[in-house]
């Protein structure tokens, strides 16, 4: 494992403008797109992390909350929860802004692991975490839990 980095340090926050293109007939974002987004941040988030390219293992517990209607603000959050040797969980919140009343709506969350890739387009070494606060503390040993889960249901499954 390489040297230590803080969760700050690679922490992302993006923000998009809901647009026509991003809609479906109720004028509410595709629920494609809100994943598409997500998957984005969380990629930022890791290749921060890492130093390196990164590829999407997997998407778990992503669930919408509220829905996002066309010209809101929808800002999305990510943080690395937990590392491994090779992968990383990252978290990611998804809010919503209604620009006109300025009231904000958490719409979904999920969790994503990635994993680091070499020049080789092999898996890689990444470095590990620095928890500092509380949340940081209780993000690592609830994400600990949720890998243990995926490997155990992994281990099932051949």
């Amino acid at each position: 494992m390489k040297e230590k980095k803080a969760v700050s340090s690679s922490q992302v926050v993006m923000t998009q403008l809901v647009l026509p293109t991003h809609t479906n007939a109720l004028d509410t974002v595709f629920g494609g797109t809100v994943m598409s987004w997500i998957d984005i941040v969380g990629a930022i988030a890791a290749q921060r992390h890492s130093a390196s390219d990164v590829v999407t293992a997997s998407i778990d517990q992503l669930n919408f909350i509220a829905p996002i209607r066309k010209g809101w603000v929808v800002n999305l959050k990510a943080s690395v929860n937990f590392t491994s040797r090779t992968s990383m969980e990252i978290g990611v919140r998804v809010d919503a802004e209604n620009p006109k009343t300025s009231e904000m709506f958490h719409t979904a969350s999920a969790y994503l692991t990635f994993v680091a890739l070499g020049s080789d387009g092999r898996p890689s070494l990444i470095p590990g975490l620095i928890l500092v606060s509380d949340i940081e503390k209780r993000r690592f040993a609830s994400a600990e839990k949720r890998r243990a889960q995926r490997l155990a249901n992994k281990n099932n499954d051949s």
